[in-house]
């Protein structure tokens, strides 16, 4: 009997995590089987792995949020045998076990099929944090964005940043800083389409203020907490900040006076549960005129090197994109 590998993250008298080795699952009626071969690390498969984060609320899991593969059984007519797909948010890696197996059983509601442009490799080098950075544009497009608009993007160096200063460079954005306190960093970014690149220490006064020269139309935020506060009160008016991380902390402290007097909006970005039209829409956006850009710092990693860029994550020593090659197109 073939044996597959995969993450646990289990709660005993202490939260750890293990590789174990299982056999091939059964499915019920609407799931498939999914021969993964590449999943990623995001900030919250990061944090699953840890202590009293809030992000597991069953153990044992398998963690990663994101994941594509090649179907290998389906009970469910949309899809069949050797199609090939991608899953990401729902409840994979959080609520049900998720991409860091070579093996896994997903609702067949939940997968997007591959468009044909791009790879499976691809297809995980965007993962989640592509897919939000897309939203979070798509979202700024809504709301005015256009080549003309000054967009800041923070945690820049990160996935979302990442992509985020990529999508805004392809749609033709002209002003876009980068905030980033890894100053190693300003070629990198500029090579991702910043045109500026500046530390908080240069934007942020000693002391913030409820209001400031507007000096943004735009921001896509991947921090939150306190870096957030503090680029508010920077934001031009009418204009909005697209939020999508909170690596920076969950709370805000800031006033109500940049949105009574500047009316400005907070716009909340959600990949877990985005409908399906968003989905496939933004994903053959990325496999075309949005494709991976060639500057971005893409690790390959095996299951055994997951916790090391976990804990880089979490500490914000972390650039770019990392994927864990899995089984594959396995039998």
């Amino acid at each position: 009997m073939t044996e597959y590998r995969r993450l646990r993250v289990l709660k005993d008298e202490t939260v750890h995590t293990q590789i174990e080795t299982f056999t091939k699952p059964e499915i019920d009626e609407g799931h498939v089987l999914i021969a993964v071969s590449y999943s990623g690390i995001n900030y919250k498969d990061a944090l699953a792995t840890k202590a009293n984060t809030g992000v597991l609320r069953d153990y044992p899991m398998t963690p990663g949020v994101d994941l594509t593969g090649k179907i290998i059984a389906s009970n469910d007519d949309a899809f069949h045998s050797g199609d090939l797909v991608l899953v990401t948010g729902f409840g994979l890696g959080v609520k049900q076990d998720g991409g860091l197996s070579d093996l896994q059983v997903v609702p067949a509601s939940w997968c997007v099929k591959l468009p044909e442009t791009l790879s499976e490799k691809q297809a995980m080098t965007f993962g989640t944090a592509g897919f939000t950075a897309a939203l979070a544009v798509d979202a700024l497009q809504k709301h005015g964005l256009t080549e003309k608009s000054r967009v800041l993007v923070t945690g820049a160096t990160g996935g979302v940043g990442g992509f985020a200063l990529h999508f805004l460079s392809q749609i033709g954005c002209q002003e876009i800083t980068a905030l980033s306190r890894k100053d190693s960093q300003n070629d990198y970014l500029r090579q991702l389409g910043a045109t500026t690149v500046t530390s908080p220490a240069e934007l942020f006064p000693e002391k913030n203020r409820p209001l400031n020269k507007q000096l943004f139309d735009f921001v896509i935020d991947a921090v939150g907490g306190e870096t957030l506060a503090q680029v508010i009160p920077f934001v031009n008016y009418g204009g909005s900040l697209a939020l999508c991380g909170n690596a920076g902390g969950i709370k805000l402290n800031t006033t109500v006076l940049p949105f009574i007097l500047r009316g400005i909006n907070l716009l909340g970005i959600d990949s877990v549960e985005a409908s399906m039209d968003q989905r496939k829409k933004l994903w053959q956006k990325m496999a075309g005129e949005w494709a991976v850009p060639t500057a971005l710092q893409v690790q390959e990693i095996q299951l055994e090197q997951v916790l090391e860029t976990a804990d880089a994550l979490l500490s914000g020593n972390h650039v770019g994109r990392t994927i864990v090659a899995l089984g594959g197109d396995v039998q």
